[in-house]
């Protein structure tokens, strides 16, 4: 039996017409699906991408802020909560006087009521403590209101602005100096006395109060440094018995200067009157001065035989002691012997420094 062929019709091209050579176009229409490995791989690229800019655009953001925290720090705008326990006062002398302050109380009663408008000024030191540049009676207000309440939570910290370390002792003076000149209540006494203590002060290189006044009150006018000059003229010669200079008004510390320097030894009349007076208020202390000012002989409240008490002078010694607490840094002046030294001696029995002292000042008369 014959096997029957299959007959295909084949379409062969025309003349002149040609086969294109290699494949064929593909189609139009939707492009051909990747693999799952290369859409990932373009994936990941495109999140590297990505990823990198975002950290360049945070490091940016992290170097402009470190820098604005340093420009801050150094300007002292850095404001912290500062236990009040590690707050020491002791690298610069206030310049305001010692002994009670009416005003505190005010001062008290506005920061219980609306809390501190502006914080204290401090500098760290390097053994992690903190140094009072400005704030003096915002700080004594703290203190007191811990000690009336106990709330240490509330009263216990103190906001303060953190100075950097290393700034100089005069740039330090002149940071508390500068803030206290818009205070309507310091005397011409107080700003006296703290051109002496600084002129006293072994940290700074001026020796000279009417220099040290032209470095501390560049920013007070002419006049101002004029009166503060003649109150310390004042306190050369009745500052160790006054105890009250906060509270002598210009007119009369001017007045009494001009007297003091005309009749010297009126100077040696108050000095007898004032010596042993301790239980004198501000007030009587004033009439003293005023009856003195009037040319008037002061009356002896309490007489004593007391010899006239020298000048005090410009001089100062400044030298160092080894001890077993250890390097003692002392300056010795007319009236002023002080001693600097690594330890808190507010920690110790007072009766213990009270001896220590007294064996001290009694070796002193060999």
């Amino acid at each position: 039996m014959s096997k029957k062929r299959r007959i295909f019709d084949i379409d062969l091209p025309e003349e002149g017409e040609t086969f294109p050579a290699g494949k064929p176009e593909a189609a139009a229409g939707p492009a051909p699906r990747r693999s799952p490995m290369a859409a990932a791989i373009s994936e990941n690229a495109a999140s590297l991408r990505d990823r990198a800019q975002i950290e360049a655009q945070i490091r940016a953001e992290n170097d402009a802020l470190a820098a604005e925290h340093v420009r801050m720090k150094k300007l002292g705008l850095i404001v912290d909560l500062v236990p009040l326990e590690r707050i020491d006062a002791e690298k610069l002398t206030r310049d305001r006087a010692a002994g009670a302050d009416e005003d505190l109380a005010e001062l008290v009663a506005s920061i219980r009521d609306i809390g501190l408008s502006n914080p204290i000024r401090l500098e760290m030191r390097e053994d992690g403590r903190y140094e009072l540049i400005q704030g003096y009676r915002r700080l004594a207000a703290y203190r007191q209101l811990l000690q009336m309440t106990g709330d240490t939570d509330r009263w216990g910290t103190i906001p303060a602005g953190i100075l950097p370390r290393g700034e100089g002792i005069d740039q330090l003076y002149r940071r508390m100096v500068d803030e206290n000149l818009v205070r309507k209540d310091i005397s011409f006494g107080e700003m006296a006395a703290l051109a002496l203590a600084y002129a006293r002060d072994p940290e700074t290189e001026q020796s000279d109060p009417d220099k040290a006044v032209a470095e501390l009150f560049a920013s007070a006018g002419y006049q101002k440094r004029s009166y503060i000059r003649s109150f310390i003229k004042l306190l050369d010669r009745l500052g160790r018995d006054l105890k009250f200079v906060q509270n002598v008004p210009r007119a009369l510390g001017l007045k009494l200067v001009a007297v003091l320097e005309e009749r010297p030894e009126v100077a040696e009349q108050l000095q007898a009157a004032l010596k042993g007076w301790t239980s004198r208020t501000a007030e009587e202390e004033l009439e003293l001065l005023r009856r003195a000012a009037g040319a008037e002989p002061p009356a002896a409240v309490k007489p004593t035989a007391t010899a006239p008490v020298a000048r005090p002078g410009k001089a100062k010694t400044v030298f160092q002691v080894p001890s077993t607490l250890g390097q003692a840094k002392c300056t010795a002046a007319n009236g002023r012997l002080e001693i600097r030294l690594d330890r808190d001696f507010s920690a110790l029995d007072r009766r213990r420094l009270e001896q220590a002292l007294q064996r001290m000042l009694d070796g002193l008369e060999d």
